[in-house]
């Protein structure tokens, strides 16, 4: 059986971090970290931006900033598939 993270990753999702930086609700002042990560498509990431909304949303700590890294892990270009072999010995 395939892997659904594998199968993502031939569609071109790439695995995506985003360090969240958000404010303490009871403590505006103050500066909390959450670090989330997924298999995402770049540029748009469509998936953190789901993420994002529901946070907003939801949750009482309003957001601060948002850096995101991406990598692609593995592209249909670097998958090719074997079309002979040769056996020596």
């Amino acid at each position: 059986m395939t892997s659904k993270d594998f199968i993502r990753q031939m569609e071109g999702y790439g695995l995506t971090t985003a360090n969240i930086l958000y404010r303490m609700p009871d403590h505006p002042t103050f500066l909390q970290t959450y670090i989330w990560q997924d298999y995402d498509l770049a540029p748009k990431f469509p998936v953190l931006h789901e993420f994002l909304d529901f946070w907003q949303r939801e949750l009482a700590g309003p957001l601060h900033s948002v850096r995101v890294t991406h990598s692609c892990l593995i592209r249909p270009a670097e998958f090719r598939t074997i079309e002979g072999e040769i056996h020596l010995h």
